[in-house]
């Protein structure tokens, strides 16, 4: 079984725009297709909105026999005003398909 994900194209900016301008100029994947486009099910899935959501464990027996793919880490540095940084890092598939 082959996956294939659609990347979102970035636009890049200069100057780089404010974090609230960079928020709102985004197109947003709904979480629907990343699920999809990683083998997860719909019934997998606990929805938290259109973007959110929370992969339920019983997707780890489902996927077990399947070879590791690629860990995906998304990451964000918002720096402060003082210049220290501020970082969140959300997404972390282990056992995600393998990418193609």
């Amino acid at each position: 079984m082959t996956i294939t994900f659609i990347s979102t194209k970035l636009k890049l900016v200069r100057p780089v725009p404010s974090d609230i301008d960079i928020a709102q100029a985004s197109d947003i994947k709904p979480i629907s297709q990343v699920a999809e486009e990683a083998g997860i099910l719909p019934e997998e899935l606990e929805f938290y909105g259109p973007y959110k959501a929370k992969v339920k464990l019983e997707v780890l027996k489902r996927l077990q026999d399947r070879p590791n793919g690629k860990y995906i880490d998304v990451t964000a540095i918002t720096p402060t005003p003082l210049g220290e940084g501020k970082t969140t890092t959300t997404v972390g598939l282990r056992i995600c398909p393998k990418i193609t």
